[in-house]
């Protein structure tokens, strides 16, 4: 009896120090150097997004932020994993990674850009939900009231359930009403 609980005592502790190396080995910590060559495998010899790539490079830029979230760069790369995944429209994902880009980086130029890119690409064209649209370009209005991008989203709140006759007509009275 005691040789056998010996030997689950072995056991453990090789079955603990086997799982304490494959744990080290998954945590690399990523450079920067990493997150440039997953971002080259981006875009295919046509400058396209290959999309077999794209998730994956998207998940490097979120572990890189994870693991360095004082970095000058770690905003730039939450933006750009959003915007894969606006073209791999996850919606969900998406939506995450604004709000963690808002709420972790409130003071980047990336934030208020981000609210731009989840109302007109998520909410308006992928959910079609024009209430979740409007409540993002109110929110970059409300937080960031000084951005460049302000009118950008009064314009677009402006758009919202016009068809896109309507709004080619909307730039135009516009256009006619500056001249004068």
């Amino acid at each position: 009896m005691n040789t056998m609980k010996q030997s689950f005592k072995l056991l453990f502790v090789i079955l603990l120090a086997l799982g304490s190396v494959a744990c080290s080995e998954t945590e690399k910590k990523l450079t920067l150097d990493d997150v440039k060559a997953a971002e080259k495998t981006l875009m295919d010899e046509n400058w396209t997004m290959n999309m077999d790539k794209a998730s994956q490079v998207a998940e490097t830029y979120c572990k890189f932020v994870e693991q360095n979230p004082n970095d000058s760069t770690a905003p730039t790369w939450l933006f750009h994993a959003m915007e894969i995944n606006v073209n791999l429209k996850n919606a969900d994902k998406c939506v995450e990674l604004c709000n963690q880009l808002i709420d972790k980086y409130p003071e980047s130029d990336w934030s208020p850009r981000s609210l731009i890119l989840l109302g007109s690409y998520v909410y308006e064209d992928q959910l079609q939900d024009t209430a979740l649209a409007h409540k993002a370009y109110q929110r970059l209005i409300d937080e960031y009231p000084n951005h460049h991008l302000v009118s950008d989203a009064e314009v677009l709140i402006k758009c919202l359930g016009l068809t896109d006759e309507e709004k080619l007509n909307m730039i135009l009275m516009s256009q006619m009403e500056e001249e004068e």
